[in-house]
């Protein structure tokens, strides 16, 4: 299976997709988690990275697909993987499905989790991660940014017929059980 956990930053895609890995054993693919290693390692992607994710932007769609195709080649994700913070943009999403279609494989589902703006500013600005973008202001650019750039790949997925969305609100093992009612 080939899982997008799809939402605004902040609306508990990483919480979900380690719950989503145990119960289907299938690993999580964060790009999130793949930027940050590079960050911390600060490889000539990490200081790139850095640099636009401290303005408040997004990673190039060039740069986040090539880094997930890289990912998912290994013999790690062979069994299938939840893409958690990927794709982003339309264009992310054509690309990705048209590798994919190379591959004789395609997404097999999207769950979008929607949470309101103003318990995602809660949460993010709560987290404690440090980061130099978790400020009111940038958090704020943050969700623009999503609502412009990425909210459109719900209607991306929409038109596949793989598309549902859960309310991000609630209990985690609450918004887990709507998660995997969607998926059995």
């Amino acid at each position: 299976m080939i899982l997008v956990l799809f939402g605004p930053p902040g609306a508990g895609k990483g919480t979900q997709a380690k719950l989503l890995e145990e119960k289907f054993a299938i690993k999580q693919l964060s790009t999130g988690d793949i930027f940050r290693g590079h960050i911390k390692n600060q490889t000539e992607l990490g200081i790139k990275v850095k640099s636009i994710l401290d303005s408040g932007n997004l990673v190039p769609d060039e740069v986040v697909v090539e880094v997930v195709v890289d990912a998912v080649s290994k013999e790690e994700y062979k069994n299938g993987y939840i893409l958690d913070g990927f794709p982003r943009t339309v264009n992310q999403a054509k690309q990705f499905d048209t590798f994919l279609a190379k591959n004789n494989s395609k997404v097999n589902a999207c769950i979008g989790l929607e949470v309101p703006n103003e318990e995602l500013m809660k949460r993010i600005l709560s987290r404690g991660q440090g980061r130099a973008d978790d400020t009111p202001e940038k958090v704020a650019l943050r969700l623009q940014i999503y609502e412009k750039e990425t909210s459109p790949v719900m209607g991306y997925y929409k038109s596949t017929g793989i598309f549902s969305s859960i309310n991000g609100v609630g209990t985690v093992d609450d918004i887990f059980k709507s998660i995997c009612s969607e998926l059995i």
